[in-house]
């Protein structure tokens, strides 16, 4: 995997605000992947980043996640859906605009 998408990926979900989540179509977007390599960079990599703000496009974590991340969505005001499942990404999806401006500035740095 290159190391510079890994990066692109990594500074993209530290720019997802406090509350809010994105999808890893919304980062695929952002960076110019595909949601499966968000996913799989998320696997690999994301242990250290605020994971828990990426859900996927139902605002939805896996079940092993979903335990992890429910004291810190509470934390942080991230409820859970009926189902329990995940969120409402409706209502907590971060403003995409305003990500992609902190993106391009989190990301000067990196080569193209």
């Amino acid at each position: 995997m290159d190391d510079v998408v890994v990066e692109r990926v990594l500074r993209a979900v530290e720019q997802v605000p406090r509350g809010r989540v994105v999808s890893y179509g919304d980062l695929a977007a952002l960076v110019g992947i595909g949601p499966r390599q968000v996913g799989s960079i998320m696997k690999a990599y994301g242990g250290n980043v605020t994971w828990w703000r990426v859900t996927n496009s139902y605002g939805d974590l896996p079940v092993n996640l979903l335990e992890e991340a429910r004291q810190t969505w509470a934390d942080e005001g991230i409820l859970l859906k009926r189902n329990g499942r995940g969120c409402s990404i409706a209502e907590h999806r971060a403003d995409l605009r305003a990500l992609a401006a902190a993106y391009e500035r989190s990301v000067r740095d990196l080569p193209s």
